[in-house]
């Protein structure tokens, strides 16, 4: 098969785990009709591993768990690091959640009802809460000027854990003191003390 090799590759960087030999021919048969044996797979494999060890590239083809996935390689270990370090420290902003939970209880909700319920501007809160896939618009409400309407995503679903979006706790559970999260930090004080009404884009 012409190719073969990029379409392997393809696979290989795709998944967010090893793949096996046995998935790498399911998919390759599926798609084109044809069974490739494991030797011709194999070699292809082994062109891919002696490319990517090239000093060339970042990354590196390593056989694991039963099946083969891309790496970075140990030289850029320290720079990956940092990069995990610095994202691993972003939080949402109280604006951006305060957005958030009204998008995860009114689903599909429009950016005018989200402001109506916060009294402020849901701009920066929703264009970041889009930029960290949280959020994702379904569709246009039937009302004037048509709308886009907004809802959680699956990534909303997994950073929170829930199995399903009726696993939210009720409001009712937000009322009992057991359930109080931590207290605003200064800071954040100092900002609701002073302008209440603002839509706090501070995001780190």
């Amino acid at each position: 098969m012409k190719d073969l090799t990029q379409h392997i590759e393809s696979l290989i960087f795709t998944t967010d785990h090893s793949i096996t030999i046995e998935e790498i021919s399911d998919v390759l048969e599926e798609a084109f009709g044809l069974k490739h044996p494991e030797q011709e797979l194999q070699k292809s494999i082994d062109e891919l591993k002696e490319r990517y060890a090239t000093d060339e590239y970042a990354i590196e083809v390593v056989e694991i768990a039963g099946g083969y996935q891309f790496l970075s390689k140990g030289a850029y270990h320290n720079t990956i690091g940092v990069f995990l370090k610095q994202t691993t420290r972003r939080r949402l902003s109280r604006s951006a959640l305060e957005t958030l939970s009204i998008i995860a209880y009114k689903q599909p909700v429009t950016k005018t009802e989200m402001e109506q319920i916060r009294g402020v501007s849901c701009d920066y809160s929703i264009r970041k809460l889009l930029e960290k896939e949280l959020v994702l618009i379904v569709g246009r409400s039937e009302g004037p000027g048509k709308p886009l309407l907004y809802s959680t995503s699956d990534k909303f679903m997994d950073y929170f854990g829930l199995k399903d979006i009726t696993d939210l706790p009720s409001p009712k559970e937000f009322s009992d003191p057991e359930n109080t999260i931590g207290e605003l930090a200064p800071i954040e004080e100092a900002i609701d003390e002073l302008n209440p009404t603002a839509d706090r884009s501070e995001e780190e």
